[in-house]
């Protein structure tokens, strides 16, 4: 990471925003940790477990500031006593920022910190959150001059998404940041233009309910750089914010803790060209595709993963793209032996102009065991009883032209407004 003349970070004086401090980076290690009233203090193996982003900004600082440190960062709220009680076992602190101050839980097995070493808890979409190794080098993935920029940050504190714009304003001069507490997500858009935000990064379920709820204030931003993540990114996404941001660099990033950053397209289109399939570039991942499942061999991976990583991710080949799905464990639908992807009929209803957001499951029934059933909310302005809303009969004729017989929704519940967790992904 590059450095100052008296060795603080090259990001040092870059702007923080988050919460009611505006400030530096520098002035932000000085101030009180998280919601206490104390400066952070913390043995050097030590787990995070923060109220919210500033004390997990702190903590990042801490770990790129300090030698002989190790670090996990993680919002309180995602962890349970169980899984604590193993982060000390594991001869991690337990370090919480409460209105009361700093509380440190000693470590159970105390050892020496791994020095640079920085933990990351996967997704836990597939049951409890694993722990993954990476370092600030392995999590730093821009380097070099870059334009000066104000990046907003949405995703949860300690996640790969989140050390990802972390590290780039700790790292490079002129990468201004401001946060976005899960408390704001409804409101990030006036906190965006009031701050001049210049970039911002979320997943498109993000992105879709800012355009949902908030167009009017979202179209006031000078976005230079748009990106989406964390979910498939479809094209009725991006065809959107490419209307609503002419003049932004949009692209689409696919990483993960395990993986890291593999893949990032800026062309505008869903999917990655089917000619990096199998490409040798010194430094870049290699992808392959086998079985539908993208497969992943990438020098920016967590350490101790295979050398080539199955991802879980189905991918769809055609027209020269490779287009990601969805989950390999949910997208599949089998409906009466026939396979029906719940991404591809995801992608025919978003494809839809009337259709803001849509969710698509299996749903028992008899004789052929499953049916597809689709959940959507309709675009800013029209409802269920709307005069000239879609009715579920046009959307099954709008799938039936796009998808085979099998695979059209057979129910169609029509929702309020766009969910959305502290992930940043769809809730349903």
């Amino acid at each position: 990471m590059a450095s100052q003349a008296n060795g603080a970070p090259a990001g040092a004086n870059n702007r923080v925003v988050v919460g009611d401090f505006d400030g530096t980076w520098a002035e932000l290690a000085e101030s009180s940790f998280g919601a206490s009233n104390d400066t952070l203090s913390a043995p050097l193996a030590a787990a995070f477990l923060v109220s919210g982003h500033r004390g997990a900004a702190q903590a990042a600082w801490l770990a790129a500031t300090e030698a002989n440190r190790e670090t996990l960062i993680a919002t309180a709220a995602r962890i349970d006593d169980e899984q604590a009680e193993g982060f000390r076992e594991f001869g991690l602190s337990l370090v919480r920022d409460g209105a009361g101050g700093v509380d440190v839980a000693p470590a159970i097995n105390e050892r020496d910190a791994e020095d640079g070493r920085v933990w990351l808890l996967t997704s836990g979409s597939t049951g409890r959150p694993k722990q993954v190794a990476h370092t600030l080098a392995s999590l730093t993935t821009v380097a070099g001059d870059q334009p000066a920029r104000t990046w907003l940050c949405p995703y949860t504190p300690g996640a790969y998404a989140w050390w990802q714009v972390v590290t780039l304003s700790i790292a490079l001069p002129g990468q201004d940041i401001v946060f976005v507490d899960p408390a704001q997500l409804a409101e990030w858009p006036e906190q965006a233009l009031a701050a001049g935000v210049t970039a911002a990064s979320g997943t498109p379920t993000f992105w879709r309910q800012a355009l949902w709820r908030s167009g009017d204030v979202l179209a006031q931003l000078k976005l230079e750089q748009v990106t989406l993540g964390g979910e498939p990114v479809d094209q009725a996404i991006l065809d959107r914010l490419r209307e609503m941001f002419p003049n932004a660099r949009i692209s689409w990033i696919y990483a993960s803790s395990e993986a890291g950053a593999a893949i990032a397209v800026h062309d505008g289109l869903a999917g990655f060209p089917e000619a990096w399939l199998e490409r040798d570039v010194p430094g870049r991942p290699r992808l392959s595709v086998e079985d539908g499942e993208l497969l992943i061999a990438s020098p920016k991976a967590a350490e101790g993963m295979d050398a080539v990583i199955r991802t879980g991710d189905s991918v769809d080949i055609s027209g020269g793209r490779v287009v990601i799905t969805g989950r390999a464990a949910s997208d599949e639908i089998n409906v009466g032996g026939s396979k029906a992807s719940a991404g591809k009929v995801r992608a025919a209803l978003l494809a839809h102009p009337d259709v803001a957001w849509a969710a698509v499951r299996g749903r028992k029934a008899p004789l052929v065991g499953n049916v597809v059933a689709a959940d959507v909310v309709l675009r800013d302005g029209l409802d269920k009883a709307s005069d000239d809303a879609p009715t579920q009969a046009d959307l099954q004729a709008w799938c039936g032209e796009r998808l085979p017989e099998y695979a059209v929704p057979r129910r169609i519940r029509y929702l309020s407004e766009i969910p959305i967790k502290e992930s940043l992904k769809s809730d349903v």
